[in-house]
């Protein structure tokens, strides 16, 4: 067979049939999962939605059910039958798989007429009979988008394999807006047969619509509200990690303090949101702009981190260590790890489908860009040695914002730290196991990126990326408010426009205007599959804070504004977190003074004060499989059900962050929750689970624990983005394409300035900007950084004219512009 890359379709039948409704009552059997069956029959039937939902009706050539077609993608050998073996009637379809490299077979309804109509808002229950001498069968949807047109929408179920016929069932996630129909079925994604009969698909919105949201005035169950904690953090908390335990790792090693670091004083505490303790954490190394992120056990793995602060002459960069620990929650204790390949300063680290970590980025040892990848294995708890770790050789720049896709390449959003863009559109998608690296257009501002906020937005199965904000002081003095989104399951993915960030007030109360926008701003995934926007400042070298917050809602591509704002700036080393109980805590802010904020703040989304929250009464395990149903019991009806990953964030960075949806299959009370196959879609570790009920309110959430070791299933992909594949351009340095073969490469270089401040003026920590606003006279400018909080710094090199007196301190008595 020769491939054929689509979403769905191979061989179509375009007959037009005739809609026939059958009215239906099945008896639910038990679909496997290792539950009790449930007693899903209505209390009274509804319509079923499917023509020729019995598949006795033949097309005009008499080959095929009327009304349905034959479908896939990849390269396998398949073939259809129809066959007498029925569930009920004298037809069913029965789809073989003989060889398969990729792909699937799927039998679905027609993308025409015979398609179901659906209304925005509900959601349907889809059931169909089936049997499988194969494992790995999913259910899955695609949409039917107003302007897109028909799309992959999400695989709902895996299906066990079954030699006697068996029910399935499952609810629909909510139908978005802009879909008026939907197409489903059963997909063969592994050698063997399946065949399937009797359809049905009814409306399962049993529960009244939600009313448009009301919130027109000033309170919290319009606004949310903040509150400033009364114990301070005791340490810099520069770093922000959701344990799961449910308390939060702060981490500051040096805290950006050259003194600190001189006496060796590292410093991290553990927070109990609950209670409000903290407790200290002996901290054997400098952590200070490190990597994080959880292992699928739930310890944390900490990735390089400052091995020495910047020359006093500002020649000399940042350098990264080459150490690692892991951060062990039962214990409250570092344990060290084996060294790195290189250092690592400023390093993204993304978890992967099989529980490894992959880090790339920052500064190495000798303060230039590292080149290096390095591989975490966590079966081997152990980095991997060159050879092992595939290289591409390319810089990827400072905290490079890295997110795992379905099908295994990483994104780089574009999002960074520090200095421009990289080379070409500023995005791209990196194929690790190949080496390629392939560019991504449509990326507006590619250089003026540094500490935007990007995200893969809810649920991950849309394979959506949100990014917004960011600016580069050395490029543009203000910070923008751009947001772009990209859709990585399109054939040839790119960005496009979103809607512009809202704008706030700064610290005198006057507002934004033009195109004033924001940098160290945090985006958090919330339960109820929104994206609290909150924090930032105008300018990237920390000052200038905008009180602002908002509300993304991915289904609508809009910003609900003026939300409370964080009463604390939260401009660099800022981070906010979300709680198990779907609070949001917010900690840090460094101005370029060097001072540091040490106040807690935590935020009460508006649906904290819209009534009573849905209760998990019960879940039935902790320990999640890949494509497997859990059931849990809750208090009333809900409408859906996901996971969230815990953070790890830093510097507006969490590229690990998403929220996995779970379709459901609902007996009253009784919810059994469908986890995907895909451990891509949901990387093994721990995860929130909470409910969200029709008036958007969503419960506290339980822990749950995804595919622990050696429960990883055969990995459920879908074909998307698959014109990317068909230019990669060619990785970083001379000597790339060798994938690790020939030992570690030199770094880069990064350019005076680039993090947008000159240190060539008091202490290296110090942020004197390397650009002033076009407003500020060269004459003002110590007037200026006066009002900033800056006092008299010592001079390495005078760029700005700043020691109008020449005594080698600027901004001192003799430096301000007289009368």
């Amino acid at each position: 067979m020769t491939p054929h890359h689509s979403y769905r379709r191979n061989a179509g039948r375009p007959g037009r049939g005739r809609k026939r409704l059958f009215l239906t009552a099945f008896a639910l059997l038990a679909a496997g999962f290792g539950l009790a069956p449930l007693d899903a029959t209505p209390a009274s039937a509804a319509p079923n939605l499917i023509a020729n939902p019995g598949l006795e009706t033949l097309d005009a050539q008499g080959e095929f059910p009327e009304c349905f077609e034959k479908s896939g993608w990849g390269d396998n050998d398949y073939t259809y039958t129809v066959t007498d073996d029925a569930h009920s009637g004298a037809r069913a379809l029965r789809v073989d798989l003989t060889r398969r490299a990729d792909g699937d077979r799927k039998a679905m309804m027609l993308e025409n007429a015979c398609a179901p109509q659906v209304t925005e808002g509900h959601q349907y229950d889809l059931s169909l009979w089936y049997k499988s001498t194969s494992p790995d069968v999913a259910m899955t949807l695609f949409r039917h988008d107003k302007t897109a047109g028909w799309v992959f929408w999400a695989d709902l179920n895996t299906l066990p394999q079954s030699a006697a016929y068996a029910r399935t069932e499952v609810r629909t996630p909510v139908i978005p807006p802009n879909t008026d129909q939907i197409t489903w079925g059963a997909a063969l994604y592994g050698v063997g047969s399946l065949t399937t009969d009797d359809y049905a698909m009814v409306d399962a919105t049993v529960v009244p619509e939600p009313p448009a949201d009301p919130c027109e005035g000033k309170g919290p169950e319009c606004k949310g509200q903040w509150t400033v904690q009364s114990a301070q953090s005791p340490v810099r908390a520069i770093h922000s990690v959701l344990l799961h335990t449910g308390k939060v790792l702060l981490i500051a090693g040096s805290g950006n303090d050259r003194d600190a670091f001189a006496a060796g004083t590292f410093k991290s505490s553990v927070l109990d949101p609950v209670t409000g303790r903290y407790t200290d954490i002996p901290t054997p190394s400098d952590f200070f702009c490190a990597g994080h992120v959880q292992l699928p056990d739930g310890r944390v793995l900490v990735v390089g981190g400052n091995k020495d602060y910047a020359s006093v002459d500002g020649t000399v960069g940042y350098k990264g260590l080459r150490t690692s620990y892991v951060f062990d929650p039962k214990l409250n204790k570092y344990l060290k790890v084996n060294d790195m390949l290189a250092g690592h300063w400023y390093p993204s680290a993304t978890a992967l489908g099989n529980g490894d970590v992959l880090s790339l980025g920052g500064l190495g040892e000798d303060a230039a860009g590292t080149v290096v990848n390095e591989h975490f294995s966590y079966a081997q708890n152990k980095w991997l040695p060159m050879g092992e770790a595939k290289q591409a050789w390319s810089f990827w720049g400072l905290y490079p914002a890295m997110i795992l896709l379905q099908d295994g390449r990483l994104f780089y959003s574009g999002s960074h730290t520090f200095g421009v863009g990289l080379p070409g559109t500023g995005a791209s998608v990196y194929d690790y196991e190949k080496g390629t690296i392939t560019d991504v257009p449509g990326l507006r501002k590619k250089d003026e990126r540094d500490q935007s906020a990007s995200l893969l937005l809810p649920p991950a199965q849309d394979q959506k990326v949100l990014t917004a904000g960011g600016g580069n002081h050395t490029v543009s003095p203000d910070a923008h408010r751009l947001v772009d989104l990209i859709d990585l399951k399109a054939a040839s993915p790119q960005y496009v426009p979103g809607p512009d960030l809202p704008q706030g007030r700064y610290k005198d109360g006057t507002f934004q205007k033009g195109a004033e926008g924001k940098v160290y701003l945090s985006a958090v995934i919330l339960p109820d599959g929104k994206v609290l926007e909150t924090g930032g400042a105008l300018h990237t070298y920390r000052e200038d804070p905008v009180f602002e917050a908002s509300m993304y809602d991915p289904a609508t591509n809009t910003f609900q504004p003026g939300l409370a704002a964080d009463p604390v700036p939260r401009t660099y080393h800022s981070s906010s977190t979300l709680l198990p109980d779907g609070r949001v805590l917010s900690v840090g802010d460094n101005p370029g003074d060097g001072s540091f904020e040490q106040r807690v703040s935590i935020y009460k989304p508006p649906y904290f004060f819209k009534g009573a929250r849905p209760k998990i009464m019960s879940v039935a395990s902790q320990n999640w499989a890949y494509g497997s149903a859990q059931r849990i019991t809750v208090d009333r009806p809900v409408v859906k059900a996901s996971l969230i990953r815990p953070a790890a964030v830093t510097h507006s960075s969490d590229p690990n962050q998403r929220l996995v949806d779970l379709p459901m299959t609902v007996n009253g009370n009784t919810v059994d929750l469908s986890l995907t196959s895909n451990p891509n879609l949901a990387p093994p570790g721990w995860y929130m689970l909470s409910v969200v009920d029709a008036k958007g309110v969503p419960s506290v959430s339980k822990w749950v624990r995804i595919g622990p070791q050696g429960q990883v299933a055969a990995q459920r992909v879908q074909s998307y983005a698959d014109e990317l594949a068909a230019a990669p351009r060619t990785p970083g340095r001379a000597g790339h394409g060798d994938h690790g073969k020939k030992g570690p490469k030199a770094g880069v270089k990064l350019p005076e300035g680039y993090d947008g401040c000159d240190h060539a003026y008091g202490e290296v920590s110090a942020c004197v900007p390397w650009k002033f606003p076009a407003k500020v006279p060269a004459a003002d400018r110590c007037a200026w950084l006066k009002a900033k909080g800056y006092g008299v710094l010592d001079v390495r090199r005078d760029r700005h004219g700043l020691d109008r007196n020449k005594d080698g301190r600027a901004c001192g008595k003799g430096d301000f512009r007289k009368g």
